[in-house]
């Protein structure tokens, strides 16, 4: 009960700053960060939470479900039929180079052997969706832009689990990891990917029975209980629900706009609900003894996966592409790493692998640099934008058409 009194606290404090923190560098996320870390057993000692408590593994689980589903539900497919190149080189090549450019720097300055870089490499690659939607819910970004990133965000999180569940396996063997086969991979994204289209097309097709349908005010609970329907379906089947949450937005969004219209405030409010938890429940592991277990190249790692291997993995990707100069490098530095990480590096460290303790300590402390520097720079970031992307006028460099129709998401800190 006191971890519930101190989250409304928390949320309190963050709504009535919310307004400076969408004005300013401030940031909400910041703010239940360095809450959690506050009344953890490093500091206040108000609650107790270590890395293997079954709270830190639900708490983001959840998180990254609910924001994945939503932000699923900004995807427009035929845009993304019309501009798929540059997502599938941010997905095809960037992902890959910072994956590869994090194992090396992993074991040459912080000493961890080939494979466990390589998993560490693997848990940081992807980008978070979360903190990403603090860029792709604002409207003076180009659309070019914001479509590139929330697909990218939204995708790369299913792409890298195969590859840490692989490497887990490959590390260290246990009764767990040793049945992450390739085929049982290859099937749980299946299944993920056909529970996502499946159950949104179900629903839909039973709406449209004549007995049958959902009064106004209950509409917006419609896509709520298909999502609660398909986090329980993809856990009892081992689906991945990653890969499910963002196709069953989509997907959702596709076969009924006006559920995605009706659920978008409900399902918006949730995914910060969802998010905002996390962040206390991640915050409370930041002890004083978790920063100082990492060697000072761990530091300088942590360091050069924000300012350096991102940036770099991500511009080496979009050479040639019609994206402008300063859009590529808004793009290139805006790759955060969140829950996917969390969730990922809770896997590593309850795996009983060698390095475990080793890996998850940088990863952890990669995560917060990372949310720290990333949610604090995405209103200077979007302010950087002329007074005609602001205004919602369309540059040469966009379909004019394309921006008129689009809906986008609401703001979000």
């Amino acid at each position: 009960m006191v971890l519930v009194a101190v989250f409304g606290v928390a949320l309190l404090v963050a709504v009535l700053l919310s307004g400076l923190a969408a004005r300013t560098v401030l940031s909400t996320s910041f703010l239940f960060l360095v809450g959690g870390a506050l009344v953890s057993d490093g500091f206040l000692g108000l609650i107790h939470i270590t890395p293997d408590s079954e709270i830190v593994a639900i708490t983001a689980d959840l998180a990254l479900f609910a924001v994945l589903f939503t932000d699923g539900m900004h995807v427009s497919l035929p845009k993304l039929r019309a501009n798929w190149k540059n997502p599938a080189r941010a997905l095809g090549l960037g992902m890959p180079l910072a994956f590869v450019f994090m194992a090396l720097i992993t074991h040459f300055l912080v000493g961890l052997d080939w494979t466990t870089s390589f998993l560490v490499g693997a848990v940081l690659a992807p980008t978070d969706p979360v903190f990403a939607s603090a860029i792709v819910g604002r409207r003076e970004v180009p659309a070019k832009l914001r479509q590139l990133l929330n697909v990218e965000s939204g995708i790369n999180d299913g792409l890298a689990l195969p590859i840490v569940l692989i490497l887990i396996a490959a590390a260290g063997p246990t009764s767990d990891s040793a049945e992450a086969s390739g085929s049982k991979i290859a099937l749980e994204l299946l299944l993920g990917l056909v529970f996502g289209v499946a159950l949104p097309l179900l629903v839909s097709g039973l709406v449209r029975f004549r007995l049958l349908g959902a009064e106004p005010k209950l509409q917006p609970l419609l896509p709520l209980a298909t999502g609660i329907i398909l986090y329980a379906a993809c856990h009892l089947t081992h689906a991945n629900p990653y890969l499910a949450a963002f196709s069953a937005g989509a997907t959702l969004v596709h076969v009924s706009p006006e559920a995605k219209q009706s659920f978008e405030p409900l399902g918006e409010a949730l995914a910060e609900l969802a998010k905002f938890a996390a962040l206390l429940v991640f915050g409370a592991l930041l002890t004083p003894q978790l920063f100082g277990d990492l060697s000072v190249g761990g530091y300088v790692a942590a360091v050069l996966a924000i300012v350096l291997i991102r940036p770099a993995s991500l511009l080496l990707s979009l050479l040639g592409t019609s994206i402008s100069r300063r859009e590529r490098l808004v793009a290139a530095w805006f790759g955060p790493k969140g829950f996917a990480s969390v969730v990922y590096g809770l896997l590593v460290l309850q795996s009983g692998i060698p390095q475990a303790e080793a890996a998850f300590t940088l990863i952890a402390v990669c995560i917060a640099f990372s949310i720290i520097a990333h949610s604090s720079t995405d209103v200077p970031i979007a302010r950087a934008f002329d007074v005609d992307d602001l205004a919602g006028i369309p540059s040469g460099r966009e379909d004019a058409d394309a921006l008129t129709k689009e809906t986008s998401a609401d703001v979000r800190t």
